[in-house]
C-alpha cells in the first residue's frame, strides 16, 4: 500500500514535469519560427541589444554569480571548476564583446555552396535554420550567452540547461537575454 502511494506520487511528480518540460519545447519550436524568419538584420540587432543589456547588468550578474560561488564553496566544489564559475567585470564584458563579435559575422542563413554535376545538373546548397538547439552543460555561466548568440545569429531558438552550481548566474543572464528578445520585438 504504501509503496502504490509513493508510485502514484512518483508518477505524479513526473507528469508535471513532462507537461513542464513539453511547454518550453512547444514555445521553442513557435520562436525558432520567428527567428528563422527574421532578416539577418533583425538578429543581429538582438545580439547587440544582449552585448549591451550584459554590460550594463554586469553588478546584478556578479551579485548573482555570489551566490552561486557560495553555494559551489559550501559544497566542496574543486577550485578549477570555482573559476570557472566565477564571473567579474572583465569576464562579463569579455561576453559582451563575445556576442558583439558574433553579430559581426556574416549571416549563415541563405548562404551556401552551387555545384554543377557531370551531366549539368545544378545543385543548390543552401544553409537553413535547424529550429530548436537543446544544450545541457556544466556550471559555466559563459555558456549561456555564448549558446543563446550563436543561436540566435543562425536562425534557432535555444533550450538551455546550465549546471546547478550555476543556477543564480543563468538566470540573472536569461533574464537580460529575454529583455533584449522583447525590446527588439
Amino acid at each position: 500500500q504504501a509503496c502504490w502511494h509513493i508510485f502514484c506520487k512518483k508518477e505524479s511528480v513526473i507528469m508535471e514535469l513532462y507537461d513542464v518540460i513539453y511547454n518550453i519545447c512547444q514555445g521553442a519550436r513557435t520562436a525558432s519560427r520567428s527567428l528563422a524568419n527574421a532578416s539577418g538584420k533583425d538578429r543581429n540587432k538582438i545580439l547587440l541589444c544582449m552585448a549591451e543589456k550584459i554590460r550594463n547588468a554586469y553588478e546584478d550578474i556578479i551579485e548573482a554569480n555570489k551566490i552561486d560561488l557560495a553555494s559551489a564553496k559550501e559544497n566542496g566544489i574543486k577550485e578549477a571548476m570555482l573559476d570557472r564559475l566565477m564571473l567579474n567585470k572583465d569576464r562579463i564584458y569579455a561576453i559582451s564583446d563575445a556576442i558583439c563579435y558574433v553579430a559581426g559575422l556574416n549571416d549563415p542563413i541563405g548562404t551556401g555552396e552551387i555545384f554543377t554535376r557531370p551531366n549539368g545538373l545544378e545543385i543548390h546548397k543552401t544553409r537553413v535554420p535547424l529550429g530548436v538547439v537543446a544544450m545541457i552543460y556544466e556550471a559555466r555561466p559563459n555558456v549561456t550567452p555564448d549558446a543563446a548568440s550563436l543561436c540566435i545569429k543562425s536562425g534557432n531558438s535555444v533550450i538551455l540547461r546550465g549546471g546547478k552550481e550555476a543556477i543564480n548566474s543563468n538566470k540573472a543572464i536569461v533574464k537580460v537575454i529575454r529583455e533584449a528578445i522583447n525590446e527588439c520585438g
